[in-house]
Formats: structure tokens, sequence, C-alpha cells
């Protein structure tokens, strides 16, 4: 039988020893070959990396990141740090790719490349089912598409999930978010962890949107190939609110009647993947999460139940792909949290975590999937056991 086993704790003590001590208490005497760390960006990650640290054994390695609220079984969390021990049949290669602002595309094939030393991978050995990415990355360089194209850059057979890390500073301009490796805590970087394993694992995405059949096409984007100054020709703004029969000032994410509740996805084969509008701007455009190709067509989709669907995401969808399941890393879009905390469901989706697998995760700014960029998705990799 091969498996890959997961022991998680939680603490919401301050001080980053206390914590550290708490953390790894909770933990008990397992040995584990890879800790990973989502702790609030708050936090004296710096500290807290070195005292955790210093308490693992030197052999195991440790992966991280800031976050928007934490997330267990037990829940979703304000302020505190969750972590998780993973143990059992797999090995693991880290790296760290730097200067996204700069050039988001080497980081990404850095950090690949450095991971991949670390198993002896060869670029023909990533296709296979035995090697998976798990990327996190400073979201707040806007850099996802372009360093998903250094991951990828070994081999575009790579099944990459994951999402970035975050800041509960609701003000893009003014957030900021950290990543570890091992000993290295770092800003405006991608950190990447390649699994190699025998035992049962998927990478998987849930949202709570159906498709509508109704769809629209960008017509014009400005330089950044973020933002559509027309949609089926006409002015963005207006013509997506059209589309949903209500007015330019109900539009912005959050909004009962506006993107959230009808975003945008985009269909590749048989899946949908939540490529969202973000806010419309003064001059009648619109900005979206993800980079936009001019003459795209998108599909408008709508929501449905949010806490059932979670629900039935972790009691059927993730045991159907990963047999007998052990452990998960989640990545759920802070949109959902704030939604959710708007529509007064927070608490009843909070609970909808218990019917996961031993898990961690956390609240992120933008998802990664397949190697795509999306939004609004609760992302997952799970790991499972043979018989």
């Amino acid at each position: 039988m091969s498996s890959v086993e997961m022991v998680h704790a939680r603490t919401s003590a301050r001080d980053a020893e206390a914590a550290a001590e708490e953390l790894c208490k909770q933990l008990g005497s397992v040995k584990p070959k890879l800790v990973v760390m989502f702790a609030s960006r708050d936090r004296d990650h710096v500290a807290l990396n070195k005292a955790l640290r210093d308490r693992l054994p030197k052999e195991t390695r440790l992966l991280g990141s800031s976050t928007n609220g934490e997330i267990d079984r037990n829940g979703m969390y304000e302020d505190s740090v969750v972590v998780a021990a993973l143990y059992g049949d797999f090995d693991v290669g880290l790296g760290l790719g730097r200067e996204l602002s700069l050039d988001a595309a080497r980081a990404g094939e850095n950090a690949i490349r450095s991971a991949a030393r670390q198993l002896d991978a060869r670029p023909d050995d990533l296709a296979s089912k035995k090697y998976v990415a798990l990327v996190i990355d400073d979201a707040f360089r806007f850099k996802k598409e372009e360093l998903l194209l250094g991951v990828m850059a070994m081999n575009q057979a790579l099944v990459a999930v994951g999402g970035g890390a975050a800041d509960n500073q609701l003000d893009v301009g003014k957030a900021s978010a950290l990543v570890h490796i091992d000993g290295d805590v770092a800003t405006d970087a991608v950190a990447l962890a390649l699994f190699r394993t025998d035992a049962p694992w998927a990478a998987l995405r849930s949202h709570w949107y159906l498709p509508t059949g109704q769809t629209l096409r960008i017509t014009k984007i400005d330089e950044s190939a973020r933002r559509a100054l027309e949609i089926d020709g006409k002015p963005a703004a207006a013509r997506y609110a059209e589309l949903l029969g209500v007015g330019v000032d109900d539009l912005e994410f959050g909004k009962p009647n506006g993107f959230a509740s009808r975003p945008t996805a985009l269909r590749v084969g048989r899946e949908y993947f939540i490529r969202a509008p973000w806010k419309p701007l003064d001059d009648g455009s619109i900005v979206f999460a993800n980079m936009l190709e001019e003459g795209s067509e998108l599909e408008l989709v709508k929501m449905t139940d949010m806490v059932e669907s979670t629900k039935k995401f972790f009691e059927h969808e993730l045991p159907a792909r990963v047999q007998s399941p052990r452990a998960a890393l989640l990545f759920h879009c802070s949109g959902r949290k704030i939604y959710a905390q708007l529509g007064g469901k927070y608490e009843e989706l909070a609970t909808a975590f218990k019917y996961a697998p031993p898990c961690i995760g956390f609240n992120v700014q933008f998802e990664i999937y397949c190697g795509f960029t999306i939004n609004s998705t609760l992302t997952a990799l799970a790991f499972g056991a043979s018989a």
C-alpha cells in the first residue's frame, strides 16, 4: 500500500516561539517529510519560520505563505497559524523563484527546475502520474499567467495547482504577501513543491456556479490585457450590465446581483474555469482578475447554493477522484469568503470543511488549477492510500 498521511495543528498564539511550541506539541511524535504552514499576514513570518524550523527535524522540508484567513477541518479562522505534517510514501523537491515583478516566467522556471533537480526528475518524467506541482505565488505582483509559463516550461503536461499568498489588507494597492521555502521568507517570489508519489492523488477544483449557455465576446482590451474596453462591440460595463439586467453601479464584485452572482467562465472541454470580472471603472471598462484575449468567448455562469456545493465536493467529488483520501491542501478564494460574509453564509460555509479529509488551507488571492489562473474557486491537492 502507498499512502500520503497528514497530521495538522492550529494556534492563535501571537508570540512566534509560543506558537511554534504549541503547533509542534499538537503534531506529536510524527516525523514529517514536509511541513506546510499558512499564517496570518500580520504575524512576524521570519520569527515564526525560524521558531518552527528550529523545532523540526533537520531533514524535514518547510513550505508556507501568508494568508487572508486560515482553514482546517474545524472551519475558517482569522489571525491564526495552521500547519500540516505530511509523511508517508512520497518525495518532495522545493523551489523558490525570486523577482516575479521583473521576470515572472524566469522565476517560475527557476522554481520548477530547482525542485526537479532535487528529485533527479527529467522533463519527460513530469508528465507521469507520479508527479504533481503545488504553486504559491506573491499574488499582489499580478504575474500568475506569466509565472505559469515558466512553471510549465519543463513539460506542458505537468499538473500544477495552488493559489496566491494573501493579506488581510483588502486594499490591493497596500497589500503584500510572503512565501516560505525552508529558512527563506520572501516577497515578490513564487514557492513551488514538486511531489513524486505512487499514492493516489488528484488536483481538484470546486466552484458554486452552473453554466447558462449565454456567452459574451471580449472585442477590445487595453495594453495590460486585464481590462476589457468593449464586450460584444459595446462599452464593456454597459454591455455586461445589460446582459445581467442591472445597472452598472450594481456590477462590482460583492454586490448581490453583480459579477459575483453571474461571473464569466472559460470552457475547456467539459470543465468551466471561472475567470471573472472584478470591477467596473469610471471610463466604462471592466478590470478582470485574469488576463484577457481579444476575440475570446466567455460563458456567463450563475450561482448555486454555496454551502451545499462545497459540502458535496468534500463528501462525493473528492473521494470519487482520490482513493481513501488522507490529506488535502486547500486554496480557497478570498472572494468566496467575502461573498459568504456579505450574504450571511460565512458560518455555514465554514462548517462545510468538516466533511473534508485531514486538511489545512487558506483564503488566497486568485487560484491556480492545471496551469490556468482562475478565481472564485476552491482548488485542492488531495492525497490518499492505495489498497
